[in-house]
């Protein structure tokens, strides 16, 4: 199982989100209930779009600012090439997915 994990949300304007946690499922329960983070606080609900398993926690941070310096069609085209199984949203935790 990966040690930390880069996300991204779609949230309820169409705008999109990205993040990094060692725990997904409870990260995106806390943007749920918007408790994670200002800007998701006023743009629920939220829809888990993507998740990518990471090494470690450094890896995970990496990762997060190398999506977030992407532009908007980069970043969905990032979303299309790893598409979540059908559900996701509902609850993920990643089981099975291998560290990049």
């Amino acid at each position: 199982m990966a040690d930390a994990w880069v996300y991204m949300l779609r949230c309820h304007d169409g705008s999109l989100y990205t993040g990094w946690s060692t725990d997904v499922q409870r990260r995106l329960a806390r943007h749920q209930a918007g408790k994670a983070s200002r800007y998701t606080a006023s743009r629920r609900p939220l829809e888990l779009a993507l998740a990518l398993p990471m090494a470690d926690r450094g890896a995970a941070m990496r990762e997060e600012a190398r999506i977030k310096a992407l532009d908007r069609p980069a970043k969905l085209a990032l979303i299309a090439a790893h598409r979540l199984p059908a559900g996701a949203a509902a609850g993920w935790g990643g089981q099975g997915a291998e560290p990049v």
